[in-house]
């Protein structure tokens, strides 16, 4: 029997209408579970800049033993009552929109295995601006909040093969071992542009330089956002942090 179409117009208003309700509801519904594997996935990428996860690695049971989270500011200053565990995990990107001394910093400090009292390392988080997209990480720091000991980068959109390489490990065990203080001052890190062969001699070319790793070849804008990155976290917002902790003025704050 035909329809009038009026009837196809109203059966398909309801169709489309329901259709959206069913999929807001199921959004709604999965919000928490989905804000939740995020979640894990940043402690995840936090520990594993220092420590080597497997499938059995339980996440959240090394995190709530081992790290000790606080945000703070751009003086160094812990922020009373604010902890990363209860922000978006969009926070860090949301700070990179004010400016850097008006930005509130986390922390997440790894304490010693056997010793609870004790830092073994000081990982911080860092975002940037890559060739087309938004770059970011998390950077490691060994306790004389001097030494890098691993960091994890990640990109929105950055080219196959080319810039996109900053996520894989043999372009990042590049920064292991080198120093963000030149002397009594805070230096940073450069990328530098070209690239030596990878591997081996890539790490030979730099060996004997503190504060240069070796770049990645076709990638010249995405190796600039690396340094812009770092430089700006390290240089600016948490230059003080790093001079604070380093002379003992902050401890007291912190504990």
């Amino acid at each position: 029997m035909q329809q009038s179409n009026g009837y196809i117009l109203r059966y398909t208003a309801g169709l489309t209408v329901g259709c959206a309700l069913i999929l807001a509801l199921l959004s709604l519904g999965l919000k928490s579970k989905q804000e939740e594997n995020v979640l894990l996935q940043i402690k995840k990428n936090i520990l594993a800049t220092v420590m080597t996860l497997d499938e059995k690695s339980n996440v959240t049971d090394i995190y709530g033993k081992r790290v000790k989270s606080y945000i703070v500011d751009a003086n160094g200053d812990v922020v009373k009552g604010m902890k990363p565990e209860g922000q978006s995990s969009s926070f860090v990107a949301d700070q990179y929109k004010k400016p850097v001394n008006e930005r509130q910093l986390p922390v997440y400090e790894i304490m010693n295995e056997a010793d609870s009292t004790k830092s073994d390392y000081f990982v911080l988080p860092v975002y940037g601006y890559g060739l087309w997209n938004n770059i970011s990480g998390y950077v490691a720091i060994e306790g004389d909040l001097n030494t890098i000991k691993g960091v994890k980068f990640s990109h929105v959109g950055e080219t196959p093969g080319l810039g996109a390489r900053i996520a894989d490990d043999e372009i990042q065990s590049r920064y292991v071992g080198k120093q963000i203080f030149d002397g009594q001052e805070v230096a940073s890190v450069v990328m530098q542009k070209g690239e030596n062969g990878g591997g081996n001699a890539s790490i030979a070319a730099y060996k004997d330089n503190a504060h240069a790793v070796d770049g990645m070849s076709g990638a010249t804008i995405t190796g600039k956002g690396v340094n812009n990155m770092l430089q700006e976290y390290f240089k600016g917002c948490y230059k003080n942090f790093f001079l604070a902790r380093r002379t003992g003025n902050k401890q007291a704050s912190i504990n």
